[in-house]
């Protein structure tokens, strides 16, 4: 599967960033019980965070654009922790955060930028479960943060 990525990644112009390391005292990934959960990722876009907020000084694509570099971050953390992103079965769930005003209510369409590209890299494991919220606030100003919860197979590893 790592080569079908990639080769989806190359197709959409699209490449993984370097991993994050965490901004405070937590872990990026846990393995419990067959399940991978990923802690909350920022938008990077060519090393910069994105930041604002949706309703007022970012719109509707750049909010897409936002979630989609939370989902390449969230793919780039699984790669690193897994090795191999064959182990992936299924994008279980993501959980997307909004950076929006009050009177901001298209977090479902922010939130698409992640979803579609999940589906576009992993096909039908990509349909996940998912939750998208608007907050008055995120981590460093991001526009968006989003977590995920992904089913793997045993590590191939002896």
């Amino acid at each position: 599967m790592t080569d079908r990525i990639d080769t989806k990644l190359a197709e959409l112009g699209l490449s993984l960033p370097e991993a994050a390391a965490p901004v405070a005292a937590y872990v990026p990934v846990v393995e419990a019980g067959g399940l991978v959960h990923l802690s909350g990722q920022l938008p990077f876009k060519d090393g910069q965070l994105i930041t604002g907020r949706l309703g007022d000084d970012v719109d509707l694509e750049g909010g897409q654009d936002a979630a989609r570099a939370c989902a390449l971050m969230i793919v780039a953390q699984l790669k690193k922790y897994l090795g191999d992103l064959a182990r992936v079965e299924r994008i279980v769930k993501l959980g997307v955060f909004v950076n929006s005003t009050g009177d901001f209510t298209d977090q479902p369409k922010v939130a698409n930028g992640a979803s579609d590209l999940m589906v576009a890299l992993f096909g039908d494991a990509g349909k996940h479960a998912r939750s998208a919220v608007g907050v008055p606030t995120l981590p460093l100003g991001a526009a968006v943060e989003i977590d995920a919860i992904v089913q793997v197979s045993a590590s191939t590893l002896s």
